[in-house]
């Protein structure tokens, strides 16, 4: 599966997918019309699926003009659709759908926002959690609590080590600096922000990750990581604690 970028707005990132096989084409949380045609109209691709991963207008701001001009079926998540205009498909946890040839599992990831949902191409091994996990971050907690949170991304987490990320935002650089305030021993995580530094220097993005990497290197990630809990002073507390303090440091970050 062919997964393209999409940059709109200030930092968002669409996605526009193909499925080699059926030459299906899908686009992930379009916040914006305009960059997805041009991108469509560049390609000759005409999209067949929208994926909705939950109701925030920089994600979905572009569905009504898609739909009007494409008529492709779109897909969210039940637990939000009386907040998603244009809603074809509603699904929630373990549900599956097909985009192609693609076998698509449905995760319900509630923290960022209530009916948050994330999706993974099983065979294509790609993630597409929105704003619930970020590169070396994970979304702010404006809907859920710290314990959802923490949950959904244990859920993430568990995924395979290739398993590539494709999230909502080109947020890494600022939370490498944050990341490496809480885990300051953690060499892996220094290495992996002086590479974010160089990438976003040459005006290169740095998604797709992986959730191997985010494994090693992601703070919100190790909030049940010994070294991570006696960083931010809370040895032995539990996850959701330790979790609940490194997003709170994030929220009053400035770096």
């Amino acid at each position: 599966m062919e997964v393209v970028l999409v940059p709109a707005f200030a930092d968002n990132y669409i996605y526009v997918l193909r499925d080699d096989a059926s030459g299906k084409v899908g686009i992930v949380d379009p916040g914006d019309a305009a960059p997805v045609i041009a991108e469509l109209d560049r390609r000759g691709w005409t999209p067949t699926h929208i994926f909705l991963t939950h109701h925030h207008n920089d994600h979905i701001g572009g569905v009504a003009e898609l739909k009007a001009r494409y008529r492709p079926t779109v897909i969210g998540a039940r637990a939000d659709a009386h907040r998603i205009p244009d809603l074809d498909v509603a699904l929630g946890e373990g549900d599956r759908t097909v985009f192609g040839e693609q076998a698509v599992r449905v995760f319900a990831v509630p923290g960022h926002t209530s009916g948050h949902i994330a999706f993974w191409f099983e065979g294509a091994d790609a993630l597409f959690p929105g704003d619930t996990l970020f590169a070396l971050g994970c979304g702010r907690l404006f809907e859920g609590t710290p314990e959802q949170m923490w949950d959904s991304l244990v859920q993430l987490r568990a995924l395979s080590d290739p398993t590539r990320i494709y999230c909502g935002h080109e947020y890494t650089l600022s939370n490498a600096r944050f990341a490496v305030t809480v885990d300051p021993e953690n060499a892996a995580l220094r290495a992996r922000a002086d590479e974010i530094a160089a990438l976003r220097e040459r005006g290169e993005p740095t998604i797709p990750s992986t959730i191997g990497v985010e494994r090693r290197t992601n703070p919100f990630l190790r909030a049940d990581d010994p070294a991570v809990q006696a960083a931010v002073g809370l040895p032995g507390a539990t996850p959701e604690r330790v979790f609940a303090e490194i997003r709170s440091r994030k929220d009053h970050f400035r770096g």
